[in-house]
């Protein structure tokens, strides 16, 4: 799965000719409208592998949300705030959409990526979340776009060898620190949650004095 990963990413580094250009906007056109027209029908038509593409085990969608620090959010408020950018089914697919993505690093105030299996929401109520918690690692500023592309591409290749456990990942980018997370589905699985924790600090060759907090999503609601 890496060496899939790796060869798309040499491939999407943007040596393409005019000509690919073009044809890739138009794609990435044709593509928007006809997202927007399935998302209009009631019926949203199911994302799948494009032919000769390298399917994912699990479909993912990318969430983006912003918000104005020190107001209070209410969950109503915050679901409000937090906006789907699209889902995927391949590696090619996943590729399209992060290519075009502004990096965590060159993100300005108070903003979350979020990158969740099809059907969870990122948010603590969700069904899929509700009795899980995730593995919180605070960052110095610089750290986060490969730190984020890193935790990622091991999620999407099944690095964590936990099953259906991972839920998705979270960056949030801060005034003084960034911080990513990683959600999963049972909290109280601790063989479970060491061993995300660490492949986290394998896949993101973290410095052995690096602080990692597990927190379960109901500490975070009481809040």
């Amino acid at each position: 799965m890496n060496n899939k990963f790796d060869a798309l990413k040499d491939d999407d580094s943007g040596d393409h000719d005019q000509n690919e250009e073009n044809s890739t906007q138009k794609d990435g056109e044709k593509e928007k409208t006809e997202r927007d027209k399935s998302q209009s029908s009631s019926k949203r038509k199911a994302v799948v592998p494009g032919p000769a593409e390298h399917p994912l085990q699990y479909n993912y969608t990318f969430w983006y949300s912003r918000r104005t620090p020190g107001r209070p959010t209410s969950s109503q408020s915050y679901e409000q705030n937090i906006k789907q950018i699209g889902t995927f089914a391949s590696v090619e697919q996943f590729w399209r959409f992060y290519s075009h993505m502004v990096r965590p690093g060159d993100l300005t105030g108070h903003s979350d990526f979020h990158l969740f299996k099809e059907g969870i929401k990122p948010m603590w109520e969700d069904d899929a979340n509700k009795n899980g918690g995730k593995w919180i690692i605070r960052l110095r500023k610089g750290l986060a776009s490969r730190c984020w592309e890193n935790l990622i591409l091991a999620m999407l290749g099944e690095q964590f060898m936990v099953g259906e456990e991972i839920c998705g990942a979270v960056v949030s980018v801060r005034f003084q620190e960034d911080i990513i997370s990683i959600w999963n589905k049972t909290a109280s699985d601790q063989a479970t949650t060491a061993r995300i924790r660490d492949t986290l600090r394998r896949v993101l060759n973290l410095p052995p004095n690096t602080i990692m907090e597990y927190k379960t999503h109901t500490d975070s609601i009481k809040l």
